[in-house]
């Protein structure tokens, strides 16, 4: 994997005072999947488990010390002696992103930026800090005030299926889910339908023809939607084996389907063309709802075609999917850079995936379970309605889902996003009830009243 960490420089900018009792940090991670909370001063952050899961989960070309606190674009520090917050972000979401670190020292915070950063002191407290960067940062991003879209309701196939899906499979829960009578607006056809990673159009063998399933789910009233990983691309890949060319060259992003993986370079011309040809290809098909996954890819920096940074690159891919797509199509990230992402999705995954078990194994919040997600989803709720839909990933309501009623809760109170992602001829009298209940309870695009 070539994706090491940079040399960076950070510069004081301020030594705040506090009490070392009571003082709180926010930091706040790069991706969607990042772990994203508030600490006690003295509490250990999260940290990943190894140099692949930095990358995937984490910001690849960073590597945060395991004893201080450092958040991306966004660090908030309360000092716990009945002093004002301190704010320090970015408010340009086109613009560098540096990471900003804090080191606890007694009982002072220096604070250190690898880059400019504005220092905001907040007296309102630390929760109308995060509200207001949030609305400075919508504003800077083009987001228009009160012109957040409701998300559609979705069933998905992923958890209930992972890769093992096809035409049958997805047909058989669209008539559980008449069935049952459940208010799902969206079948999302999820990882598994696609030849391989970067042959999106083509289906795998076992899957059945796409045009004919999307033709019969719009017949039976419901939308579709699909899932892309649309910045990677995978060795075994028609893309890769006939086009090179449109690979960022040194960037080798490890394994994962079994195979390595690669990003697309969107800065050349065919690339490009192919990304737009791709999602032009789905709308034809009838679907209009998107997933766009894994796309840190797109975002880290590597030699491309054009000498552009990572960053301008992903801002380039993600205009090319809206453009392909059309503003009317609906637009979810997922495994996102947070703050680069203002402006261009319309919902936006905010924790990692939920997973029938609660704690990951080896304890990595970044590789899903129920407490990150739960963590990270609560701390990012100032962001609904602001910067997009928070989607804070399935319903998952079978039995076997541990604290399943813990995960329910938290959907209820923190996304709103509502999709359901059982095999839904496994739900129990509970599940069935609930996965109702929350899809006919969509909330409104704007600011939760508390999370």
């Amino acid at each position: 994997m070539t994706t090491a960490a940079a040399a960076t420089t950070f510069t004081p900018i301020a030594e705040i005072v506090i009490n070392p009792e009571t003082a709180l940090v926010h930091e706040h991670g790069w991706q969607s999947w990042s772990p994203t909370t508030t600490y006690r001063v003295g509490e250990g952050p999260h940290r990943p488990s190894s140099d692949r899961r930095r990358v995937m989960g984490y910001r690849p070309d960073r590597v945060a010390p395991a004893d201080a606190y450092q958040g991306e674009g966004l660090l908030v520090v309360e000092p716990g002696d009945g002093s004002p917050a301190h704010r320090f972000a970015v408010a340009d979401p086109r613009g560098p992103i540096p990471s900003i670190r804090a080191e606890v020292r007694g009982a002072r915070v220096l604070v250190c930026s690898d880059g400019p950063v504005r220092h905001d002191v907040c007296a309102a407290g630390p929760a109308v800090a995060l509200a207001g960067w949030a609305d400075e940062l919508a504003r800077n991003g083009g987001v228009a005030p009160g012109g957040l879209r409701p998300a559609p309701t979705m069933w998905c196939s992923w958890y209930g299926y992972w890769q093992a899906i096809s035409d049958r499979v997805i047909l058989d829960n669209v008539a559980e889910i008449e069935r049952l009578g459940l208010p799902v607006d969206v079948v999302q056809i999820d990882d598994g339908y696609q030849a391989e990673i970067g042959d999106w159009l083509q289906t795998s063998p076992t899957f059945g023809s796409l045009r004919d399933l999307t033709a019969e789910l719009r017949a039976r009233g419901r939308r579709v939607g699909v899932w892309t990983a649309p910045f990677l691309v995978g060795e075994r890949s028609q893309v890769a084996k006939a086009h090179p060319e449109w690979l960022v060259d040194d960037l080798d992003l490890g394994r994962h389907w079994g195979q390595r993986l690669f990003a697309l370079d969107v800065t050349h011309p065919h690339a490009a063309a192919h990304l737009v040809a791709t999602f032009e290809g789905f709308r034809e098909l009838g679907v209009d709802v998107f997933k766009v996954d894994f796309v840190y890819a797109g975002a880290i920096d590597g030699r491309r075609h054009r000498a552009v940074s990572g960053l301008d690159a992903y801002h380039a891919g993600m205009q090319l999917i809206r453009g392909a797509i059309g503003e009317d199509a609906y637009l979810l990230g997922c495994g996102a850079p947070i703050i680069p992402s203002v402006g261009h999705v319309d919902a936006m995954r905010v924790s990692n995936d939920i997973a029938p078990h609660w704690e990951h194994e080896d304890g990595d919040l970044a590789l899903g379970g129920g407490r990150g997600a739960v963590m990270t989803g609560a701390a990012r709720a100032f962001q609904h309605g602001r910067l997009w839909v928070n989607d804070a990933d399935c319903l998952m309501a079978v039995p076997a889902i541990e604290r399943r009623e813990v995960w329910a809760e938290h959907v209820r109170r923190c996304s709103g996003l509502r999709s359901t992602g059982d095999r839904l001829a496994d739900l129990d009298e509970w599940g069935v009830e609930m996965t109702r209940e929350l899809l006919a309870s969509v909330p409104a695009a704007t600011p939760f009243d508390g999370c």
